[in-house]
């Protein structure tokens, strides 16, 4: 991973502005992802086989039960300028009227649910940063993948956002069942995620 320092906490106005330029002209390697991570312009290599086979294999199960007029993206940027970050999620979901129209990124608070993945380079990212990132922003649902936690892969689901703080909904081990409540009502059976 190589990383772009910018300004130390940039989040708002012309600071914000220049980050995001700097953002869209990334040149990284195709596969690659760039994002803004608290204030610096981060290159993630392309993930891993597992990480991908986890992306694909949860976004069938949640499209066996969103409503018609939601999407799930892979590559969409999501901003949290309060935080300054352009994340972008191993998945989100956003219902079709806030993809509308140009651009390449949606203000977090528009997801209904994010889902991140752990990568074993960049996993704090997704653990600590990502987290209060995505509560700040109010983001209702935040779907935590960690294959490597500890030796021992979890699931963690977070709700109910308060001024940067989660609530844990639960958490469990690869094997177990989570359940994404409603708009979702899905059971998940985290045993078909891979373990790397």
């Amino acid at each position: 991973m190589s990383a772009l320092t910018v300004d130390p906490a940039p989040g708002h106005g012309q600071e914000w502005d220049d980050l995001v330029r700097i953002w869209e002209e990334t040149d990284a390697p195709e596969g690659c992802k760039v994002e803004i991570i608290e204030g610096i312009v981060t290159v993630s290599p392309p993930p891993s086989k597992d990480h991908n086979l986890t992306a694909a294999r949860l976004q069938r199960r949640l499209y066996s039960v969103l409503p018609e007029d939601w999407e799930i993206f892979q590559t969409l940027g999501v901003s949290v300028p309060g935080r300054a970050g352009l994340y972008i999620p191993d998945l989100v979901v956003v219902p079709d009227s806030v993809v509308i129209g140009p651009g390449n990124r949606i203000p977090a608070e528009e997801a209904r649910l994010v889902v991140e993945i752990t990568s074993q380079a960049n996993a704090n990212h997704d653990r600590i940063g990502k987290v209060y990132g995505y509560a700040k922003a109010g983001v209702a649902l935040f779907l935590l993948l960690d294959p490597w936690h500890s030796g021992r892969p979890t699931a963690t689901l977070y709700g109910e956002p308060d001024n940067g703080t989660y609530r844990v909904l639960d958490t469990v081990e690869y094997g177990g069942k989570l359940t994404l409540p409603e708009p979702f009502g899905l059971d998940l059976d985290t045993g078909m995620f891979p373990v790397s």
